[in-house]
């Protein structure tokens, strides 16, 4: 249980990225008060939990009504997930990261988007979400594991998204751009377990 928690933990940590949500959302919210950043900060992670909560629960089934296999998605989920660790190695998941904060910055809300989707519960993350979901099919307490590792995350984002200028001062540009690198190292390599557990999925119907 311990090894589906932490793989589970990782994955969902590296796709979300509470922290470099919280910089951009520091953008989102620039000039609101920290009641109203709290406010904002709580119905964004509640609704992209939920989102990823349900694509968790009905993911699998949803692929199976479409006739697509769950080793065939997590080949797809694996290559999908490996473009992204690219892109946070160069930079360019934040770039496009922040071109959504820069378009609703002005917004009275950005809660739902661009907060909940796509920062946090983005095409990377609900992907994950079907994937360890479908790890734990039919083990009652390996999906107990899996949605308490996701709690913990939504919980981690919520506490750096109400603390993004401590993050900020803390860390500073050089540090977040080294994080990023780091998690994006860890985000390949798990996209490449998937690729390889897909493989040897398919490889078992034959």
């Amino acid at each position: 249980m311990i090894e589906i928690y932490a793989t589970a933990f990782a994955t969902l940590f590296v796709m979300i990225d509470p922290i470099g949500v919280a910089p951009l959302f520091a953008t989102l919210t620039q000039g609101a008060s920290l009641r109203q950043r709290m406010a904002i900060a709580l119905r964004g992670v509640l609704i992209g939990g939920a989102l990823l909560l349900i694509f968790g629960l009905i993911g699998d089934a949803a692929l199976s009504a479409v006739g697509i296999s769950v080793p065939a998605f997590r080949i797809a989920g694996g290559l999908m997930l490996f473009l992204l660790a690219v892109d946070m190695l160069f930079e360019k998941r934040g770039q496009r990261r922040q071109q959504h904060a820069d378009a609703e910055a002005e917004a009275n809300d950005p809660s739902v988007f661009p907060l909940a989707t796509p920062l946090i519960a983005g095409p990377g993350a609900l992907t994950a979400m079907v994937l360890l979901a479908a790890d734990v099919k039919g083990d009652p307490a390996g999906s107990f594991v899996v949605y308490g590792a996701l709690l913990t995350i939504l919980l981690i984002t919520f506490l750096f998204l109400i603390a993004t200028d401590l993050i900020e001062r803390a860390l500073g540009d050089t540090g977040i751009k080294v994080l990023t690198r780091l998690f994006g190292m860890m985000l390949g390599a798990l996209a490449v377990q998937f690729v390889l557990d897909g493989v040897e999925g398919y490889m078992t119907t034959l």
